[in-house]
């Protein structure tokens, strides 16, 4: 990774969820006039409470959009594509239990959660 990439990167840390980065790599960063997109793939780290079977990655689950507070007057969104593995043994597909999106919105919990104490009830909005 060049000097620059190591910039970008440690400074999206500071700004962006930190439990984004014990299992995320950032693949490309988009950069427009209004927006900022974030593109995130889970790292092949299988869940903890399946550490006893055998599991093999089969890729990932179709990408979610998640917008995330703004950084200086532009739109953050966060494009996240999860990782699914097969238990070898039952042919069962898991996934890790995330709790990235705040229910009933688009947003990541912490924005929701400050969105919620400016305006009130912010799901279906």
């Amino acid at each position: 990774m060049s000097p620059k990439q190591d910039y970008t990167v440690d400074l999206l840390k500071l700004l962006l969820p930190t439990e984004l980065f014990e299992y995320f790599d950032i693949v490309n960063l988009d950069v427009k006039a209004k927006e900022i997109h974030v593109y995130l793939e889970e790292r092949n780290i299988p869940p903890k409470e399946f550490s006893s079977e055998k599991l093999v990655s089969k890729g990932f689950h179709k990408q979610i959009k998640v917008q995330d507070f703004p950084i200086r007057d532009k739109a953050v969104f966060l494009f996240i594509k999860r990782r699914r593995w097969i238990i070898e043994s039952t042919k069962k597909i898991i996934s890790r239990d995330w709790n990235l999106v705040a229910k009933g919105t688009r947003y990541t919990e912490t924005f929701a959660l400050f969105l919620n104490k400016l305006f009130g009830n912010i799901s279906n909005k």
